[in-house]
């Protein structure tokens, strides 16, 4: 196996596409931004397009954080399953959190057609596999709970897997709507392009106070300058959780890796990501490029000390994995990586204020489709703003 540096697949394919000064002044605007990750991006994509004057900051380069480790699969299914999250926040809001997350999916691909952003985008279906017999009835029981709520699902047995994917499982849902994409690409071309359009973009930039509760909130930097805005939105991912005393998230460190070029795979991967029902569970997608990526092995150790050794060990072990449920694919790594992410009790996001602190927003779409979550926020950030209701916002609040 290939020994390989820290830096994720995505960074190394692209490189480090648009760089932007460090904050050296003085600035106002009307909202600033904290984050250049596929989340600020996004957010402050929803912000420039309703008008308002923003600052976007980041104290790295831009989309080197999760949005340059994640598997960048676009799904509408929630980490909690639909018939568990019922038990949560009632049949009603299970079924309008997943139908938002299939909205979402649509959103962004208009999004990106409309502005003509080279991503690497594309529709594919999604299938939720049995990893064992106890798993298929329990994911049989989720089949019915997305069919009565028109989700668009079909349930195809143990034989119907192996012979259209050669995959082996007991059992599976196979739903319409999802999506993969070039997150950290995204990232890239939305900042740029929002940036010709007249927002302020600064790199490298750490903030080190926020004084929001002042008449005009204030954020200096750790140089001495100093922003002026209205509104400050956090889309700062599992760093923002040093900031709250409400223990809103588990954090983990979860691994990925991707074949060489040109994988031979059966055909209908290509079009479709598969995750499975195992804990932690594994997934895949087929890149844009002619290979096979698979992510999981979630850890909430990290020694600092062992950093590669675990990453080597974690990625034998994601194509161990692979081998058990399509064994006739030679998967020979090129790349692996690891990076940090976060879940919630009941897999939903944190969208919306805290009581923790005045005239900001958090954006934290933690979890398995923490991209869905963040093309979401984009509607429910500028309702928030505009002091207008938001469905949505309430099964995201703060203190639930």
């Amino acid at each position: 196996m290939r020994l390989r540096t820290f830096e994720s697949f995505w960074l190394l394919k692209n490189g480090l596409l648009y760089t932007y000064p460090s904050l050296n002044k003085n600035i106002d605007c009307e909202v600033a931004v904290i984050g250049g990750g596929i989340t600020g991006a996004l957010t402050s994509h929803a912000l420039v397009e309703a008008g308002y004057n923003v600052a976007l900051l980041d104290k790295g380069d831009i989309g080197q954080g999760s949005s340059a480790a994640t598997t960048s699969m676009l799904q509408y299914e929630i980490d909690v399953p639909m018939y568990k999250l019922t038990n949560l926040i009632g049949e009603e809001g299970a079924s309008i959190c997943n139908k938002a997350g299939i909205d979402a999916i649509k959103k962004i691909k208009s999004l990106i057609e409309k502005n003509k952003i080279d991503c690497g985008f594309g529709e594919k279906h999604s299938l939720y596999i049995a990893h064992n017999r106890k798993a298929g009835k329990e994911l049989y029981v989720e089949f019915e709970m997305r069919n009565k709520h028109h989700l668009g699902v079909r349930w195809l047995n143990a034989a119907d897997v192996m012979k259209q994917y050669k995959i082996k499982c007991y059992g599976a849902i196979l739903s319409n709507t999802a999506a993969s994409v070039d997150a950290y690409k995204l990232t890239h071309e939305l900042i740029k392009m929002n940036k010709e359009r007249g927002m302020q973009v600064f790199d490298q930039t750490e903030l080190e106070k926020f004084e929001l509760d002042k008449p005009v909130p204030t954020i200096v930097t750790s140089d001495g300058n100093t922003i002026t805005c209205q509104r400050v939105i956090f889309c700062s991912g599992y760093e923002a959780t040093t900031m709250l005393k409400e223990n809103i998230a588990r954090l983990f460190y979860t691994y990925a890796t991707v074949s060489e070029q040109n994988i031979a795979i059966p055909q209908k991967l290509n079009d479709t990501l598969i995750w499975d029902t195992n804990d932690p569970y594994l997934y895949m997608r087929t890149t844009d490029d002619g290979r096979l990526l698979i992510g999981g092995e979630d850890s909430s150790n990290n020694i600092s000390l062992f950093k590669q050794k675990i990453k080597e060990r974690k990625a034998s072990r994601l194509v161990k994995n692979l081998r058990k449920i399509l064994p006739e694919v030679n998967f020979i790594q090129d790349f692996n990586w690891g990076g940090t992410f976060g879940s919630t009790k009941d897999g939903l996001p944190y969208i919306g204020e805290s009581p923790e602190f005045k005239n900001a927003l958090f954006v934290l779409g933690f979890g398995g489709n923490g991209i869905t979550f963040s093309i979401q926020a984009m509607d429910i950030v500028v309702d928030l703003m505009k002091g207008r209701e938001n469905q949505l916002a309430y099964y995201y609040r703060f203190g639930r």
